[in-house]
């Protein structure tokens, strides 16, 4: 991945996805299994939600999500 598309997501995205979610059942499920991870899959499990963000970004841009919103 580009260079800049790893700064957008420790920069942006990431903050972005874990402001709102504190309390969901999402951010409580994946809160649950951080506690259960050691270091080393702690790591992989940033390293695949960092890929699936970035590839949602991605995929956002591709489709053009959202930017009829935003065009009205």
């Amino acid at each position: 991945m580009s260079d800049f598309l790893l700064w957008l997501h420790a920069n942006y995205i990431k903050p972005q996805m874990s402001a709102p979610a504190k309390g969901s059942d999402y951010a409580l499920r994946l809160e649950l299994l951080q506690s259960q991870l050691e270091e080393n899959g702690l790591e992989d499990l940033d390293k695949a939600l960092e890929f699936t963000a970035i590839q949602a970004f991605l995929l956002g841009l591709r489709t053009g999500e959202g930017l009829t919103l935003s065009c009205q």
